[in-house]
């Protein structure tokens, strides 16, 4: 298995320089000189049939409380930054939308976006004060157009809230049980994060080891 790095531009920047970064005996890692994002190419992702089976066998419920205690490593930090009645929108909800419905309960009304299980891309055309994206950010295949698409969901002020782990440097990237998942392809570390929040004019805070919260400027 090999890739011609120069001829796969990164899904995330468009920069060309991305050589070979991990290879393993199922896929290859590319990581791109500026923007620092490891991902998978092309040629070596799942299709969407593939990708939604495996998404299928989660078992994540609404009213697990083991699930909403996971959740609320990213729920409370950013409810603790939201004025009150805000409204958001969570991107790649999942089979089973528990953070929606932790926010919703929380007095923060929100609604539901996934391109498998809640596909309302008129949903998409809104603005919102918040919006968060849960384990989500590491399965886009198109990483750059998502990123556009959450930032133009969120008003002036309003907060991206993220969660995913973050990838460090080879040695432990050889060993992370992340990069197993075959639906995990883009991964992002915290010079990713901090190159798109100075390119974007973001606020940027790192919570815990995987929790990343972004503002919108109030003004551009």
């Amino acid at each position: 298995m090999s890739v011609q790095s120069q001829d796969v531009p990164c899904p995330l920047c468009h920069h060309t320089e991305t050589p070979l970064f991990w290879q393993d005996r199922r896929r290859c890692y590319l990581r791109c000189r500026r923007c620092s994002l490891i991902f998978v190419p092309p040629a070596e992702r799942l299709g969407a049939a593939a990708e939604k089976t495996v998404y299928d066998t989660h078992r994540n419920q609404v009213d697990d409380p083991g699930y909403r205690r996971f959740l609320s490593r990213l729920a409370e930090p950013l409810t603790a930054r939201l004025a009150p009645a805000s409204t958001g929108l969570d991107f790649g909800c999942g089979p089973g939308p528990a953070l929606a419905a932790m926010l919703t309960e929380a007095g923060f009304a929100t609604t539901t976006y996934d391109p498998y299980y809640a596909d309302h891309p008129e949903r998409l055309r809104r603005q919102y004060d918040f919006v968060t994206c849960s384990e989500a950010i590491e399965h886009f295949y198109q990483p750059g157009r998502e990123w556009r698409q959450l930032l133009a969901m969120l008003r002036p002020g309003g907060w991206l809230g993220l969660m995913t782990k973050l990838a460090r440097d080879q040695a432990a990237f050889a060993h992370w049980h992340y990069k197993q998942d075959p639906t995990h392809v883009s991964f992002f570390s915290r010079d990713t994060f901090l190159w798109l929040a100075t390119r974007d004019g973001l606020g940027i805070e790192f919570i815990g080891a995987d929790v990343i919260l972004l503002q919108k400027p109030e003004s551009v």
